[in-house]
């Protein structure tokens, strides 16, 4: 018989490849690629962007860092950069104004009590003073959560993680944030119906809020208000748009942290333990006895060393080491800021702000999630 007689004419099915064996004989899946060490495959460098990584040591806000950026304050390994689409690692030496940069510290956050008159920014363009020239000169280089506008007063987070500010300010971390409103006129409670169900001004959404008509006090009404988000004015221009102005506006809450009985000007700082357990923050380092016994720090007084001077448009060079606040102008405390108590913390029938809450306790409508402590009476419970 000749060769192949008698047998199939079906063609044989293609063998596939060779795939390696892991362990128990199981084929080994394909590794993916390393997120830090960037993917071949598609292009992305390794890293994370220079902007991220300036605001994750404490040197400046995002925004912050790219006007540096742009300034050519900031070199990359000897050579200086002016766009912040960058991505840099462990690596790579960076340089501030000719300065390494710092190492990056242990999350930390404070209590601020904004007095009215102060302009929540590093620097203003119209001369103002700001937050930054009121504080304690012992603070380290902080950023603030957020901003409260020249004539709002009351708590504002300072924090010298960028990390942080940028999570605490993302309108899905939904954190309730409460305020002492006092309007001017005799209003009802269906005058806030609008409030509660949201409002659209000049195109613009505005979620709803809650609203609590407290007590009138001759021409003007006092209000609670709850919101979760932090659009510039939101209470303010929703107010005039049913027909009512503010004359005060005053933060009683962040979250589950509290104004308490902090006055105007004073300065608290969270213990690490209640920043991890509130922001969800991983335990990488051991509490020490200045850090586990924060202090509360009264506002300075006088002039800044330091500071820009008064007329000069040219930035303050970077001086290392992440310590130190944005320099600004130094100038006398503004005329007409509240130095009374602080308002009502929460919890029972409110009571006229500038009166202590003599309790104590800073209890309800927090807006954290059950089980969570309210904070800002005494941090190191």
């Amino acid at each position: 018989m000749l060769y192949g007689e008698g047998m199939s004419k079906t063609p044989a099915s293609p063998k596939r490849p060779h795939r390696p064996k892991g362990p128990a004989g199981k084929a080994a899946k394909p590794s993916r690629p390393d997120a830090a060490a960037g993917d071949k495959s598609t292009g992305t460098p390794e890293g994370d962007r220079i902007a991220k990584v300036l605001s994750r040591v404490g040197v400046a806000s995002r925004r912050e860092a790219e006007r540096m950026i742009a300034e050519g304050r900031v070199a990359v390994n000897g050579k200086v950069i002016d766009s912040p689409a960058l991505n840099v690692t462990t690596r790579d030496r960076i340089l501030i104004d000719g300065q390494p940069l710092p190492e990056a510290e242990a999350p930390r956050l404070w209590l601020y009590h904004k007095p009215a008159g102060l302009v929540t920014t590093t620097s203003d363009e119209m001369g103002r003073t700001t937050i930054f020239d009121e504080l304690p000169e012992d603070l380290p280089r902080v950023m603030t959560v957020g901003r409260l506008d020249l004539n709002s007063e009351g708590l504002l987070l300072l924090t010298n993680d960028g990390g942080i500010k940028r999570k605490l300010e993302l309108p899905s971390t939904g954190w309730l944030r409460r305020y002492r409103v006092r309007i001017k006129g005799r209003p009802q409670e269906t005058d806030f119906e609008p409030l509660r169900k949201g409002l659209v001004i000049d195109g613009e959404t505005f979620q709803p809020m809650t609203v609590a008509l407290d007590r009138q006090q001759g021409a003007n009404a006092w209000l609670t208000v709850g919101l979760r988000e932090g659009k510039n004015r939101e209470i303010r221009r929703a107010m005039e748009d049913i027909g009512f102005s503010v004359n005060r506006l005053l933060r009683l809450s962040y979250g589950p942290f509290q104004l308490g009985n902090l006055k105007p000007g004073e300065v608290e700082e969270l213990r690490p333990r209640v920043i991890r357990d509130q922001l969800g923050l991983e335990d990488e380092t051991e509490e020490t006895p200045q850090t586990d016994r924060p202090q509360r720090r009264k506002p300075m007084r006088g002039k800044r060393p330091g500071g820009r001077k008064p007329g000069t448009d040219a930035p303050a060079p970077y001086s290392g080491g992440g310590a130190g606040k944005p320099h600004g102008k130094s100038q006398a405390k503004p005329q007409g800021a509240p130095t009374g108590k602080s308002g009502h913390t929460g919890g029972g029938k409110p009571g006229q702000p500038g009166k202590p809450d003599t309790r104590g306790k800073g209890r309800g409508g927090n807006g954290a999630k059950p089980g969570n402590r309210p904070i800002g009476k005494n941090p190191r419970r």
